[in-house]
């Protein structure tokens, strides 16, 4: 059972400026919520089966999940995978597609959530979960906004 969420924002600087600022994983600390550190899994550019491990202080406590870049389609696209089995959640698969569009000097970036592979509790409660991380990425775009616009 997969558990879908969207989540949609507009902010006024380039397309190719919002997709730049989604995957420079350096500049993250300045706008990331919670961000404790990000370890890079292997060396240069951000390209497609990127990977890195990303710690957030969530709830009083640290968190870390593991990440991949599944697909970028520069400045349309980036599909961001990241596997519960490899983290502090311990099961599931999370991933993340931001679609970006634009007209003038807005952007309009769409963030599609997709949870799968949930078991248990975890399965039953799949739903709250949803609305949990449509949430967090809420807030977490929102920061990325204000980031950019400053």
């Amino acid at each position: 059972m997969s558990i879908s969420f969207e989540v949609k924002r507009t902010v006024q600087v380039s397309q190719q400026k919002v997709f730049a600022s989604l995957i420079d994983l350096d500049s993250a600390e300045r706008w990331m919520r919670g961000l404790v550190r990000i370890e890079r899994l292997d060396e240069g550019s951000i390209q497609e089966g990127s990977q890195w491990r990303e710690t957030r202080k969530m709830f009083g406590t640290e968190a870390t999940e593991h990440f991949e870049v599944v697909e970028l389609n520069e400045p349309n696209k980036i599909v961001l995978r990241c596997d519960g089995t490899k983290g502090t959640t311990g099961k599931g698969e999370f991933v993340f597609t931001y679609i970006l569009t634009s007209s003038d000097e807005l952007t309009e970036i769409t963030l599609n959530g997709e949870i799968n592979g949930l078991t248990g509790l975890a399965k039953l409660f799949g739903k709250m979960m949803a609305g949990t991380f449509k949430k967090a990425c809420s807030k977490d775009l929102d920061a990325l906004i204000n980031y950019l616009e400053k």
